[in-house]
């Protein structure tokens, strides 16, 4: 990796987090009885927080496609679910800006297909973002259309907008783009695309009758056997799980305690490995979230330390959390005694898969 590289991942990274922290700070403020006022400040500031954290999502997502290619992780998904999906993703933002957000579904309710759902959430948020930003008043038409074709399901997704501003047969450039609708429209609109092409779909504009434009994507995914699916909660048993955050950063554990609370875990914190030890000596915890850099002692000398103590305080699961997640650096932290790697910005469903985990094997070593 050359220097300006790697400056360009320990940058974009380090203000993603920020920025998750932001917005984390900003919905623990919103919870408070403030004036109305005070509650447009914050909706103001973690609007900001979330365009900035989506820029450097998509440009780092178009880097990486550029030198990399895109990689996906399918899943077993209902296509239904999608559809609903995107439906709660942006009601609230349409609504906001009075237009009249409209998502429906059209295929078999129960058909499962094996796709990357974040990857599908970017390609429909880049469309139904420039038909957001074409509108001023009226309705967006969102529509996902599934077709069985044996283990093959096709997928037509259709973005329908009523603005002034059309496409026509010629598919504008990411600058175009930008000019129109603003920078974060058009890095989302320009991943959206090579998605859908990685994905071997197609992306075309059709001009509605009157005003507009539907922007229409089809691509061609595996289908997925009915299988049980995976709870979206902790377990009953597991909803009382207390939960050590441990990082020399105060936004870093407002964020993971953020999480936990999420996930109807409760918490306490500590700021460096040392602390951790002695909060780790009382057994009173079902997991630990680790921080690797940290003043005083790290987070592998921690785990290393809390793994001698005697009886279930030295069985503890232990969680890294860190940026520097890259398979060398994850296998020495397995090493040191930690059952698993959370990169740094944290995402919710990777914690809470990683919470579900570690949860479960810590109630079979009790029992």
């Amino acid at each position: 990796m050359s220097l300006p590289e790697f400056f360009f991942e320990r940058v974009t990274s380090e203000i993603h987090q920020q920025m998750e922290g932001v917005l984390a700070l900003a919905e623990r403020l919103a919870r408070q009885p403030v004036g109305a006022d005070a509650q447009a400040c914050i909706a103001g500031v973690a609007e900001a927080a979330r365009a900035v954290r989506q820029i450097l999502s998509s440009s780092t997502d178009l880097k990486t496609a550029s030198s990399e290619g895109l990689h996906f992780d399918l899943q077993p998904k209902r296509a239904a679910e999608l559809a609903d999906e995107v439906q709660a993703r942006w009601q609230d933002r349409a609504t906001d800006g009075g237009v009249t957000l409209l998502v429906s579904y059209d295929g078999d309710p129960d058909a499962l297909i094996m796709a990357d759902t974040i990857r599908m959430h970017q390609v429909f948020d880049a469309f139904i973002a420039q038909a957001l930003a074409s509108v001023r008043r009226g309705a967006v038409e969102v529509s996902l259309k599934t077709t069985a074709d044996g283990d093959i399901a096709h997928l037509e997704g259709r973005v329908r907008g009523g603005g002034d501003r059309v496409m026509g047969d010629r598919a504008l450039d990411i600058r175009e783009i930008e000019a129109l609708f603003g920078l974060e429209t058009a890095l989302g609109v320009a991943l959206g695309r090579n998605i859908v092409e990685a994905m071997n779909g197609t992306v075309r504009s059709e001009v509605n009758v009157g005003a507009g434009e539907t922007l229409v994507f089809e691509v061609a995914v595996p289908s997925a056997k009915p299988v049980v699916e995976a709870e979206e909660t902790l377990h009953q048993s597991e909803r009382a799980a207390h939960i050590l955050v441990v990082d020399d950063n105060a936004t870093n554990r407002m964020v993971a305690e953020t999480l936990c609370e999420m996930f109807d875990c409760t918490s306490e914190s500590a700021t460096d490995g040392v602390e951790a030890l002695e909060a780790a000596r009382t057994g009173r915890f079902d997991l630990i979230l680790m921080d690797i850099k940290m003043p005083r002692m790290d987070g592998v000398t921690a785990t290393r330390e809390i793994r001698a103590l005697p009886g279930a305080a030295g069985r503890v699961p232990i969680i890294a959390l860190t940026a520097n997640a890259d398979p060398e650096d994850a296998a020495g932290y397995l090493k040191a005694g930690m059952n698993g790697v959370v990169e740094k910005p944290m995402k919710p469903e990777n914690l809470l898969r990683a919470l579900q985990e570690n949860l479960a094997e810590g109630d079979a070593a009790a029992a």
